[in-house]
């Protein structure tokens, strides 16, 4: 039998060209559309960036005229002021970046001066703590100054010859500079200007500070805030629009979506651009529209012939055919599973939402594929927030383990039954960012029994940031010693477990040495516990490396009652600021005292130096806790007072009269296996001379048997300041 219809070639021919002019229209609006090159971003390095930056393949209407990059060397460079930046950092979340002086990365000492300026109306840099530092070039020597005009001069120059020889050059920050100075410098031939950072800046303003100071300070850069259009482009972003500007008024911001170009979110008004461009760009469209209406109209009149066909062969097909037919039926219905499986991905908190906007899931991939894929360089799991979210019941105040400077620890179960501590940063800012990252990439690098283990991190651009640690269920030495486990552990926490927690904690502190890091936050806070008294070193968002140098220039950092009192004035931080803060530890050990404490009278509210008066004065048993047993143990009194020794040295205001952690290790462990052989024939008598200062004496004890060290002490104590 004859099919109903049978297509003839005119047919056929037909609907070919109406197919053609339908699409006609849509591929005119796709020539003047930029969603899909808008979509992509710009990429140099291991940065990429979106709106308000352009250039580097992506379009001048995908970002904002000011914001043209261009790469070099896989280093993005930003044009201020016809002054090229080097871009250290960008974080999208906050609209900043971190921009350095490409002119001044090399040298100190340019060909062409140029003062650091930036239109105010696109960039805010006052939220970032920064201060300018003045370079100033061809000045006259300060030998002929007025005597008392400028004293510290010297301490500020720097040498480089910038269009002439033998010039007298110097740098000074904003904050330093008074009349007499000032006067002294308008006489220089030429100056520029650079903001740094508010670290640099203290550093900088110190007589201590070198050109190699200055220099690292203009490398490290300094914050700015984009101000482009940031509300409104976050509102086209999460309407699934892509940002940018008219191409015919730069200025102008557009959203551009799938459905064409709108003035502030998708299925908004159409932009009304000069010159009809929205016009004709609002004509393709509607032609696009009709014409796949016409399409769709087309298709499925060939479907329903197709059909029609199909239905009357079938009449006539075999029992097995139509079996076959049905089953393929059933596979292609298929399709209608989609659904319940995406809902059963959005309700597994290991996936993201399907609910996420195409924006956030292509910034949530990005930034993992970019940042923690490069687990080459991080080495950490990384969990979504949502996963986090559950293991913590929504981070329930029920959960909550501690809350410090930084942020709240809460208890938490992953999904694969390991209990953890996740630590939530309170503030998602570029600083918090920086400790979050600092933090991740020292743990991942290290490996010790008596360091916490991370087992991973949020991304950093997640609506939180977020560590994931091994959960320690014992609580910290804090709360063993003064804190809320001091009266139900008392008993349990002897002299033995105390030492044995010095040696493990000196023992993980001289391997961060080794491994070339400052820990700089050592307090029994940051030291934890487990059920059998085991330590892990914990908390390393403050910590730093410093391979191959003898120090790190930085303002200091800390907890009062555990700061180097030498970096606190210096400015250096040193291994030696780790052995200081962990002979307040030692203290805490032996006196069961919290290393700061308003109630105690105001000389002794620094437990350091009530521990150094008190050893000086021959007073220990004043300062140790009776519960160990040192009036009744003559073992313990032994170990406690060389124990005492080790903490005094520890606490010299000289960093050079501290041991190293190494000493420190070696000599609790002799303690701890009462190797006190050398101790028992003649013992370590502390001097202290007028300065407080140590000096090394072996003089024969008083009393042989008690093998407890006799220390000498001078007319006035060691200067310790709380720092």
């Amino acid at each position: 039998m004859k099919p109903l219809l049978d297509p003839s070639p005119a047919l056929i021919a037909m609907t070919v060209v109406l197919a053609t002019v339908m699409h006609f229209p849509a591929l005119t609006g796709q020539e003047t559309r930029p969603y899909d090159a808008c979509d992509q971003s710009a990429e140099c390095g291991d940065k990429d960036f979106e709106y308000p930056f352009w250039g580097l393949g992506r379009p001048a209407h995908c970002g904002h005229p000011s914001f043209q990059l261009t790469c070099e060397s896989n280093v993005p460079l930003l044009v201020l002021d016809s002054v090229n930046y080097r871009v250290i950092d960008k974080e999208s979340t906050t609209h900043t970046i971190t921009i350095a002086r490409n002119d001044l990365w090399s040298t100190i000492c340019p060909q062409h001066l140029r003062n650091t300026t930036y239109d105010s109306t696109l960039f805010n840099g006052d939220n970032f703590g920064q201060e300018d530092v003045s370079m100033y070039y061809g000045c006259q020597d300060t030998n002929n100054i007025t005597p008392g005009i400028w004293s510290l001069a010297p301490d500020y120059r720097f040498d480089c010859n910038v269009n002439e020889p033998q010039s007298n050059n110097y740098f000074i920050t904003t904050s330093s500079v008074v009349a007499d100075i000032a006067n002294f410098l308008a006489q220089c031939n030429s100056s520029i200007t650079v903001p740094v950072g508010r670290r640099w800046a203290n550093r900088l303003a110190t007589v201590a500070a070198t050109d190699e100071d200055l220099r690292q300070a203009l490398k490290d850069g300094f914050t700015l805030e984009w101000m482009v259009n940031n509300d409104v482009c976050d509102r086209c972003d999460r309407s699934g629009g892509r940002c940018g500007s008219s191409s015919i008024s730069p200025d102008e911001f557009v959203c551009y979506c799938a459905s064409g170009n709108f003035s502030a979110t998708c299925n908004n008004v159409l932009v009304k651009s000069k010159g009809g461009g929205s016009k004709s760009s609002s004509v393709g469209i509607v032609l696009g529209i009709v014409g796949g209406v016409i399409a769709i109209a087309i298709v499925g009149f060939v479907i329903f012939v197709c059909r029609r066909r199909k239905k009357r062969a079938i009449k006539v097909a075999s029992p097995a055919q139509t079996e076959t037919k049905a089953i393929m039926t059933v596979a292609g219905s298929s399709q209608g599973l989609t659904s319940d499986t995406s809902n059963f991905t959005s309700s597994n908190p290991s996936f993201p939402s399907s609910k996420t906007s195409k924006t956030s899931k292509t910034s949530e991939t990005s930034e993992t594929s970019k940042e923690f894929t490069k687990s080459t360089y991080f080495g950490a799991q990384v969990f979504t927030y949502e996963e986090l979210e559950v293991a913590t019941d929504n981070f329930n105040d029920s959960r909550q383990l501690g809350d410090g400077g930084f942020g709240a620890v809460y208890f938490g179960k992953l999904l694969d039954g390991r209990e953890v501590a996740v630590k939530r940063l309170y503030e998602n800012n570029f600083k918090r960012v920086e400790q979050f990252i600092n933090e991740v990439r020292i743990l991942t690098g290290l490996y010790h029994e008596n360091l916490v283990k991370l087992y991973g991190c949020t991304s950093k651009r997640s609506k939180a940031l977020l560590l994931v640690y091994e959960y320690i269920p014992n609580g910290t030495i804090a709360d063993h010693l003064h804190g809320k486990l001091a009266n139900t552990s008392s008993s349990l926490f002897s002299w033995s477990i105390r030492l044995n927690i010095a040696i493990q904690t000196a023992d993980a502190l001289a391997y961060l040495h080794k491994s070339g890091i400052i820990h700089r936050d050592v307090k029994t806070n940051n030291i934890l516990l487990d059920k059998s008294f085991q330590v892990k070193v914990a908390d390393f968002g403050l910590s730093r490396l410093f391979e191959n140098v003898t120090h790190v220039s930085t303002a200091p950092q800390g907890t009062p009652g555990y700061v180097d009192p030498e970096y606190y004035q210096c400015y250096q931080l040193t291994d030696k600021s780790d052995v200081y803060s962990f002979g307040v530890v030692l203290v805490e050990l032996i006196s069961s005292l919290p290393a700061v404490d308003t109630s105690r009278h105001r000389l002794d509210i620094n437990l350091a130096n009530m521990a150094v008066t008190k050893i000086q004065n021959h007073t220990l048993s004043e300062l140790v806790d009776k519960s160990i047993g040192f009036e009744t143990n003559d073992l313990v009194r032994r170990m406690t007072t060389l124990v005492a020794e080790l903490a005094f040295r520890c606490l010299q205001h000289d960093k050079d009269m501290r041991p190293t952690m190494k000493e420190v290790v070696e000599t609790l462990k002799g303690i701890q296996n009462d190797d006190l052989n050398a101790q028992k024939p003649e013992v370590l008598d502390i001097m202290v001379d007028d300065g407080g200062m140590l000096k090394g004496n072996n003089t024969e004890p008083t009393s042989p048997d008690s093998g407890v060290s006799n220390i000498v002490v001078g007319s006035s104590a060691p200067n310790s300041s709380d720092g």
